[in-house]
Parts: structure tokens; C-alpha cells; sequence
């Protein structure tokens, strides 16, 4: 699909996104009904969920950007709107938005919005990772130019070998495996994470 025709598909959805303030109210309303966001509702999902807020609320507090990273997102002068695609039981969303949202603050060009997958498959559709609708989903675009700048994710690059290694390996993620991503986003500190989408930045400056 081309770049303009995935611009067009982002107009119809602009509607349903959501502030981050507004994300994680949504999150923990539906928390205290006891549901998850998403079309799946049950137990598991509803678990990674409850882990996925709190891990974000201690992400907030806890990863911090660096001074050079600070300064390198300052220096872009390119207006652009940064569109996550997500869900509250994602467990590489729970690290990564609280960052992406750091990042954004620190440039009042960068307009930082959130979407659901479930209830907006066509946009999904748009931004496959080999051919699956693996979140978070970065997208960063500039309507006004009608360019498409950069998309991002699921994971940062360490964290991609990872799991594909676990894939090529077992054919699925163990739920071994799943602590074991955790436990390095946890020692890694979002340093990845921030790295990936400050150089993305900077090769749009």
C-alpha cells in the first residue's frame, strides 16, 4: 500500500484516538469492572492488564532520558503527530509508552496520541510486522506534508532478537520466555527503548 493511501486509512481513524491521560483512565476503568481493553475477555488477559498499569505507573516514575537524548529531541524542528497503536494487556507496551510519552514532552511539535488494535483493524491492517498485528505500533506522520516519517516497534532491537530467537527456537513465546522479556526491560531500563526512538528521530531532522 502506498504512503498516501495509509495517510487516508490514519483520517478515518483520528476520531477514536486518545490522549495518554485519557488511555490510561480508560485502562483503569475498565480494570475496576474487571475487564481489559480488546476484544478478548478472560482471566489471563484481564491479569496483564492489572500488570501492564502497574508496570506503566512505575515506568513513569522510573526511566529517565539522557541529556543528549534530551537535547537530540529538542533539535527537531519537523511537526509530527506520534500515533501508538496499543492495548492494556500488552506487556511491551507497559515499558514503552511511558517512554514514547517522555520523549513527546520534550517537544511541543511531537503530538502524542494512543488507538486500540482491536476496535480498529483496518488501521492495523496498515502496519503489520512480518505480517502480524504485533503492538505497540508506532506510527509518526505529518498530514499537512502527507508524509509518512517513521513507524516503530513492537520492541526495541535487542528485545526483537530475543524473541525472534525464541520463535526460530520453539515456535511461540513460552510464557518462560515472557518473564525472561520482562526481566530485561527491567535491567535494561528503557535505554533500548529510548535509543531506538531518539535515532528515529534524528534521521528526520
Amino acid at each position: 500500500m502506498s504512503a498516501q493511501h495509509k495517510l487516508e486509512i490514519i483520517k478515518k481513524h483520528l476520531d477514536k484516538t486518545l490522549s495518554y491521560s485519557e488511555y490510561k483512565n480508560l485502562v483503569e476503568t475498565l480494570l475496576k469492572k474487571g475487564k481489559s481493553t480488546g476484544f478478548t475477555q478472560n482471566e489471563a488477559f484481564l491479569n496483564y492488564s492489572k500488570l501492564g498499569f502497574n508496570r506503566m505507573k512505575r515506568w513513569e516514575k522510573t526511566s529517565e532520558l539522557t541529556e543528549d537524548q534530551i537535547q537530540k529531541i529538542k533539535k527537531v524542528k519537523q511537526k509530527q503527530t506520534w500515533l501508538v497503536i496499543t492495548e492494556g494487556w500488552c506487556g511491551d507496551a507497559a515499558p514503552v509508552i511511558p517512554i514514547m510519552k517522555k520523549i513527546a514532552d520534550h517537544n511541543p511539535l511531537i503530538d502524542f496520541k494512543l488507538i486500540l488494535r482491536d476496535d480498529n483493524d483496518e488501521l492495523m491492517s496498515q502496519f503489520l510486522t512480518n505480517g502480524g498485528k504485533s503492538i505497540p505500533k508506532l506510527i509518526s506522520f505529518n498530514l499537512e506534508e502527507e508524509e509518512i516519517l517513521f513507524t516503530w516497534g513492537p520492541r526495541p532491537k535487542e528485545a526483537a532478537d530475543l524473541v525472534a530467537k525464541e520463535k526460530a527456537e520453539f515456535g511461540k513465546l513460552r510464557d518462560k520466555f515472557k518473564m525472561t522479556l520482562q526481566k530485561w526491560y527491567n535491567q535494561d531500563k528503557g535505554k533500548n527503548i529510548a535509543e531506538d526512538l531518539v535515532n528515529c528521530l534524528a534521521l528526520n531532522v
